[in-house]
């Protein structure tokens, strides 16, 4: 007994749209990249705002906290992909081929 499938069901088996992934050409290292950019700029920003705060023209003490904070959380966060990385690495050179 052949049912026909049709409706939502139907669109559940056809392939994926591969025009997402055809068109994003940054890979892990270009993300990577990027995100180590992104937290220099948080990093810096961090800084100056510490430096205006240290010459008396920061508007406010919260920004500069909020500044600062960014900046730990970011260099965090890089830290943790930094590891989670190292330890998918480690586990793909334990495998046995």
């Amino acid at each position: 007994m052949n049912i026909p499938i049709t409706g939502a069901s139907a669109s559940l088996l056809r392939p994926a749209d591969t025009s997402a992934v055809s068109t994003a050409k940054s890979g892990f290292g270009d993300i990577m990249k990027s995100t180590i950019e992104q937290v220099n700029q948080a990093q810096n920003r961090g800084d100056q705002a510490i430096e205006q705060l240290n010459t008396g023209s920061a508007e406010s003490l919260h920004e500069v906290m909020i500044a600062v904070e960014e900046a730990d959380i970011s260099l965090k966060m890089l830290v943790q992909m930094r590891n989670k990385a190292l330890q998918s690495y480690e586990e793909i050179m334990r495998m046995q081929l």
